[in-house]
């Protein structure tokens, strides 16, 4: 019988992952799910085949030269990988894949939270009734705002834009978007085109943030751009953390140039900018948008798929490099 690939994993996978993985693969898993090192990756390079990462492992440029020749493939339970430094593995010649089309509904789900959690003050009303602060009914007691019928700005409008788009019709949502390029009419389904972002910001009482990452959109919701959007618009971002400027978003949210934002992403997570912990009119939460067991199980068998096919010798379904 042939030896099994050996795997490293370095971070704990959902239960029928493993027991998936355990079936083909020899493996070295992390049951207590700590965050590892560098020095573990690369100890736990020293035998394996394959690594098996995740967002937190940051793959930089000198620990992927400093990677064993036995280390063949690098596949990443994510569908972003700013975390691994390609041009390094590129030039390793070790193939990085990742688990894209899986996560669309559940992030779009969780987008469609944040904004009525934002727009409606849902922070503030749990606490109030957790913390024995709500005193009686009122006809202004915390009044929020409503989503029917306003105008959505989606910058970004790929899967998981549309999937927003989608869900936000049925609120009656007029939507607007700005992508690379304008989609098809029977993609669009009536959602109005920007060619240029700075447009679509004066179009956007709310704004979901559903763009790529990377230098060209670092920082892209600075306080240039919130100052063009509607007085008392709100902010919504699961795509990545560095998209917003927090120091502006702050600002704008303390002068109440925005009514409020929710977040389930953030620059430097899990150690976010400590001012959004004191403003009552942010909902946040702690990077949940594809935590669904679902999901992350489906991201888990891409990951698997992807290293199934390098094994065997056939093209990766969903290679980066």
């Amino acid at each position: 019988m042939s030896k099994k690939p050996f795997i490293h994993v370095t971070r704990k996978l959902p239960d029928a992952v493993t027991r998936r993985l355990l079936a083909s693969y020899e493996a070295a898993l992390n049951p207590d799910d700590h965050l590892q090192t560098p020095e573990e990756i690369l100890k736990g390079a020293e035998k394996a085949d394959a690594l098996l990462v995740t967002p937190t492992d940051k793959l930089t440029p000198e620990l992927i030269e400093k990677l064993p020749a036995n280390v063949k493939m690098i596949a990443t339970f994510s569908v972003g990988h700013e975390h691994i430094n390609l041009d390094a593995a590129k030039k390793r010649g070790l193939p990085v894949s990742n688990t894209p089309d899986v996560l669309t509904d559940a992030t779009a789900d969780i987008t469609l939270l944040l904004m009525l959690g934002a727009a409606r003050r849902a922070y503030e009303g749990e606490r109030a009734v957790r913390d024995a602060t709500w005193k009686s009914w009122s006809t202004v007691y915390m009044l929020g705002v409503h989503m029917t019928g306003k105008r959505l700005g989606i910058f970004g409008m790929g899967r998981i834009g549309q999937a927003v788009a989608k869900r936000a019709r049925a609120f009656d949502m007029e939507i607007h978007y700005s992508n690379r390029r304008q989609l098809p009419p029977e993609q669009e389904q009536g959602a109005i085109f920007h060619a240029d972002p700075e447009d679509l910001l004066h179009h956007s009482d709310f704004l979901s943030i559903n763009c790529p990452g990377g230098p060209e959109t670092h920082h892209w919701l600075n306080a240039n751009r919130i100052a063009k959007m509607p007085d008392g618009a709100i902010v919504i971002n699961t795509a990545r953390g560095p998209l917003v400027d927090d120091a502006a978003l702050i600002a704008a949210l303390k002068s109440g140039k925005l009514f409020a934002a929710g977040l389930d992403v953030f620059e430097g997570e899990p150690n976010i900018n400590p001012a959004y912990r004191d403003l009552s009119n942010v909902f946040l939460l702690p990077h949940l948008g594809s935590a669904t067991i679902e999901t992350r199980n489906a991201m888990g068998f891409k990951a698997l798929d992807n290293l199934d096919a390098f094994f065997a010798g056939k093209p990766l379904p969903d290679r980066v490099v």
